[in-house]
């Protein structure tokens, strides 16, 4: 009973049980000063102590709009005539372009030389052979929504009717991310190289619905400090494989206790650190030598042989 009652007397503020189990019943409600020791007293509203500011301050203007006296001066006189005298005070307000997506057309002209030759003058770079397409100011918008802002591909789509009037298709949408994916290719490649180089690194896999409806995909990082890379895959040593980082990681990798992080082919590697719910368990050794995934925890216990002599 005495155990009993320890247990549902314990709460976020008196030992490290999260906030979130404070209300579950049958738990006694935080007093005033373990809400204040546990940081959840009520906050007054408006800025708290300590938050960065964001006021409006006084910029450069990038237009100017004059204003002048408009009607008839108390003589009788038209105030469009009248001297103007400078400026008397100023307001500035921050707004946004009209976001219109406008169709630009390029002509190609030819031009006759004079000893009679004709040249035809080239295509800009960057616009393609294609009678109409999407300028690149439109395409990066999308790419933005999808990977930066997780919008979804048709209410992207209609997102960027809506804002700028352009009508794209969600196929347009969606092929955006592999064209994006080609374009940062050279820029993948040294972040892969730089967290192979490194002396620890993390290591996770989490799921991620890819593809048609109820298609499970895994998506496995590698991160550093500074550094990340994602790979969408399987849950599959050849999509560890595909990754490329572990076959050449020297380094200590900090990962769960999926047996892929263990493999044999992995010779170079330092050592693990596994991640274990509310515990870490570091594991310096050299490779070949006893790994975590040995633990007993892991491995059935060896049984003892019977005995004859008890057993006639």
């Amino acid at each position: 009973m005495a155990r009993l009652e320890r247990i549902v007397s314990r709460n976020s503020g008196n030992s490290s049980m999260p906030p979130s189990t404070d209300d579950l019943p049958g738990r006694k409600p935080l007093s005033r000063q373990q809400r204040r020791a546990a940081g959840q007293a009520a906050r007054k509203r408006g800025k708290q102590p300590g938050a960065p500011g964001m006021a409006l301050a006084w910029a450069g203007p990038d237009e100017i709009q004059d204003h002048y006296p408009a009607g008839a001066c108390g003589c009788g006189a038209d105030l469009a005539g009248a001297a103007d005298l400078g400026v008397v005070r100023s307001y500035q307000r921050v707004e946004i372009p009209e976001p219109a997506a406008r169709r630009i057309q390029h002509d190609l002209h030819p031009a006759r030389c004079g000893c009679g030759r004709e040249h035809v003058a080239a295509r800009p770079a960057g616009v393609p052979a294609a009678a109409v397409s999407i300028g690149p100011g439109l395409r990066a918008l999308a790419v933005y929504l999808l990977v930066f802002q997780h919008v979804p591909v048709e209410r992207c789509r209609q997102l960027i009717e809506d804002v700028t009037g352009a009508q794209v298709s969600a196929g347009f949408i969606h092929g955006r991310l592999a064209t994006a994916a080609d374009a940062i290719a050279g820029v993948v490649k040294p972040i892969k190289a730089l967290i192979t180089a490194a002396a620890v690194a993390g290591f996770d896999e989490t799921t991620l619905r890819a593809g048609p409806a109820g298609t499970k995909r895994y998506v496995i990082g590698a991160f550093t400090e500074r550094y990340s890379a994602l790979f969408l895959g399987e849950r599959t040593l050849e999509s560890f494989r595909d990754f490329g980082i572990l076959a050449d990681f020297e380094g200590v990798v900090v990962s769960d206790r999926y047996q892929n992080y263990f493999h044999d082919g992995w010779q170079n590697l330092a050592g693990h650190q596994a991640v274990l719910a509310r515990h870490h368990l570091a594991w310096p050794g050299p490779a070949g030598a006893a790994r975590p995934d040995q633990s007993l925890a892991r491995r059935p216990r060896p049984r003892p042989a019977p005995d004859p002599a008890a057993h006639p």
